[in-house]
This record gives C-alpha cells, structure tokens and sequence, in this order.
C-alpha cells in the first residue's frame, strides 16, 4: 500500500510542477458580454421606459396625421372626377405638403430617439467601459474580450504596441 502511494506521488509530482510553473507563466484572459452587463445596470430599465415612452408618442402622432391623410386621400379619390381643375390641383399639392410633413415628421422623431437614447445609455455604456477596465487592471488580465461585439474590451496597459516593429517587418515606416 505504502508503495503505491509513493508509486503516485512520484507520478503526479511532474504534473503539478507543470502547473505550477503553467500557472506563473500563462496570462490570464477572460470575456465579458457588454450587453447582458448593459441590461444590469438599474437605471437602464428606466432609461429603456423613457426612451420607449417617447417613441410611442411618436407613433401615436404620426398615426393621427396617417389618419388626417387617409381621410383626405379617399375623398380625394372619390371626389376628383366631379372638382374643378383649380381644386383638384389644390388638392393634390395639399395631400403633397401632408406626405411631406409626416416623412419630415419621421425624420425629426428618429433624430430624438436616437439623441434620448445617446443621453441615457452612452453614461451606462461608459460605466460598464470603466467597470472593465477596472476588473482587468485589479483581476492582471492581459485582455477581455466582449462577446456582444467582437471586439476587445480591454487591454492591459502594460502591452507592448508591435506596431513599430510590424512596420519594420513591412519595411515601412
């Protein structure tokens, strides 16, 4: 019995000096998913509800002038052959002006969102950014990589840009 405990022993011994001397020399590399770390955050709820309030107004807007033009729409088409041209015309140019004003209306709505949404969750984007890089600077990871967009979200600072010595390989300067 003795023996083969000390038969063992010797056996595992090379392996744990391995990963001993593995676990001092690998850096350490780990992932995160931004968006499930985003979706976390408290205060993305409210901003999420704010920015889906507006929208819906919007809808609801845009929704009273599809029914303004609608309406005069089908009259028009049921009236036209008995208007006089001058009418008919004005009507036409009016339905126009309506067309426009709600692709305009779009336009304007679309450009609020998207400056509501900048407002509300670039600052919880930037927290969970900083939150990163602070985990990878107190945690020694040599990177993180973001599984939400394939990107890296974090990088040791203490990295070597090898981008001068690419250059020399390329011969460029």
């Amino acid at each position: 019995m003795m023996k083969r405990i000390i038969l063992l022993s010797l056996f595992a011994l090379p392996f744990f000096l391995v990963e001993n001397v593995l676990g001092q020399t690998v850096q350490q590399i780990a992932f995160i998913n931004s968006n499930e770390l985003l979706e976390a955050i408290p205060e993305k709820v409210a901003a999420a509800n704010t920015i889906n309030e507006l929208n819906q107004k919007y809808k609801d807007e845009l929704q009273v002038m599809q029914n303004d033009y609608n309406k005069k729409y089908t009259d028009f088409i049921s009236f036209q052959t008995s208007m006089a041209e001058n009418i008919r015309n004005r009507r036409m140019q009016e339905l126009y002006e309506l067309e426009r004003a709600m692709n305009k209306f779009m336009e304007v709505a679309q450009k609020d969102i998207e400056d509501q949404e900048e407002k509300l969750i670039e600052p919880l984007r930037k927290r969970v950014k900083e939150a990163v890089y602070q985990v990878g600077v107190e945690g020694g990871f040599v990177c993180i990589y973001d599984l939400a967009n394939p990107t890296i979200a974090f990088v040791t600072p203490q990295a070597t840009d090898a981008n001068p010595l690419v250059k020399v390989k390329l011969g460029v300067k």
